[in-house]
């Protein structure tokens, strides 16, 4: 696979951990399990194992419900960005090591996705409710869709 192409694709599950922190690291738990992503041999190989999947699928279904509360921060205030930002960098760093890139980079450019999904995914859902006349929770719903589907399409380009 191309190097730019499996950079492009770190920084764009950074984006997801901005739509929503638990889903990045979860759709590649569970590539890795499936054995989509090849993280073998790597300082991420603990990202593919049972347990890992499960924990990590709880809390990412624990933050769909979470969302959705009306005394949620808001994703752009510092400890959001901050996990974000984080689990961000791990999800860039697995796709990286998939595509034989270096995990440094990957975890950069998937904790500038991040960012960037933070602040947009932000814009785009205050904006599509005051455009569309829709309560949160419907687009929050759609929100969801989105990171869940853009996620598993990115892990599953390998």
């Amino acid at each position: 696979m191309d190097p730019s192409w499996v950079l492009f694709l770190a920084f764009l599950i950074g984006v997801i951990a901005g739509l929503r922190t638990m889903t990045a690291p979860t759709v590649v738990a569970w590539a890795a399990n499936r054995h989509w992503l090849n993280l073998y041999n790597s300082p991420l190989a603990f990202m593919g194992s049972t347990a890992a999947v499960a924990i990590l699928t709880v809390l990412a279904l624990g933050e769909l419900v979470i969302d959705k509360l009306p005394s949620t921060p808001n994703r752009t205030r510092l400890a959001g960005l901050i996990g974000r930002t984080v689990l961000g960098g791990l999800s860039g760093a697995g796709v990286a090591v998939a595509g034989s890139q270096s995990i440094v980079i990957g975890a950069i450019l998937g904790m500038a996705g991040a960012i960037a999904g933070a602040f947009a995914g932000y814009e785009v859902r205050k904006r599509l409710v005051r455009a569309l006349k829709a309560p949160d929770f419907v687009i929050a719903l759609l929100e969801d869709a989105v990171a869940i589907a853009g996620g598993l399409l990115i892990v599953s380009r390998f």
